[in-house]
């Protein structure tokens, strides 16, 4: 089965660049220095951020459905990053590299199943997960921290 994972659209935190540390402060969001490689994985680009790299750390409600599954969790966005434009199939570095855990969802938003992966057997979980026909789509979590990384949907 094919799949397409995507990333945070560039333009949702263009103008939070131009904000004062306490403005993104007010807006619940910081600048932080990278300090770690992998560490602080971009939505954007759906890239690790380079050591000693300024990145923002936000909150982003990437689960919008009106359910009890409703979510927001903190993300990083690179100032320079660009859109990931992934192939059909293709996984990025940043999900290969970590523990996941997948949630699929039904087209209202509600959780049909979810499970936990080594990210370098993820495609054999998403081919799981869209084996049952309720699945409109699935979300990208670290497993340790939480935190969505990515959209994959039927490709």
């Amino acid at each position: 089965m094919t799949f397409r994972i995507s990333a945070l659209p560039r333009a949702s935190f263009a103008p939070l660049w131009a904000l004062s540390d306490e403005d993104l402060a007010r807006n619940g969001a910081r600048r932080c220095v990278v300090t770690a490689k992998p560490g602080f994985p971009c939505r954007v680009s759906l890239m690790d951020a380079e050591v000693g790299e300024e990145v923002l750390l936000i909150n982003f409600e990437h689960q919008p459905a009106a359910t009890p599954f409703r979510a927001s969790h903190a993300v990083y966005v690179r100032p320079q990053a660009e859109e990931a434009n992934l192939a059909a199939g293709e996984v990025p570095a940043l999900l290969r590299c970590r523990l996941l855990s997948l949630r699929a969802f039904d087209a209202a938003g509600m959780m049909v199943d979810a499970e936990v992966t080594a990210g370098a057997d993820i495609e054999s979980l998403i081919n799981q997960l869209f084996a049952d026909p309720r699945a409109a789509y699935i979300h990208a979590h670290a497993a340790k921290a939480g935190c969505y990384l990515a959209r994959i949907d039927r490709g």
